[in-house]
């Protein structure tokens, strides 16, 4: 399941609906997330001289049984390329279970 939200300024266009969607989708298929795992992904208004457009994407991946996890990318989501995501979604990758439970 995927959820899209846009909060910076009102509506979402078309275009920024499906790069959301975008990357909701590499999220999913990178973190090889189960059916019942949720992706959202939402752009913020961003304070900090980092963020490029003023915008920041907040990826959160909600794992049935597990804490929320999230990644940000200092760029507006019209802004943000593969490399931007993957970077920011290393953290969230889990290692494969070995052969006694995860160990």
């Amino acid at each position: 399941m995927a959820r899209f939200f846009f909060t910076r300024r009102g509506g979402i266009e078309d275009d920024q609906r499906d790069r959301v969607r975008r990357l909701a989708e590499l999220t999913r298929a990178h973190l090889a997330l189960p059916e019942a795992a949720t992706v959202s992904v939402t752009e913020l208004a961003c304070g900090d001289p980092g963020c490029a457009g003023g915008a920041e994407t907040v990826i959160l991946v909600m794992r049935p049984g597990r804490r929320t996890a999230a990644a940000k990318i200092l760029k507006a989501v019209a802004h943000v390329e593969d490399a931007d995501l993957y970077g920011a979604l290393e953290g969230l990758v889990e290692a494969p279970a070995g052969p006694f439970g995860g160990d």
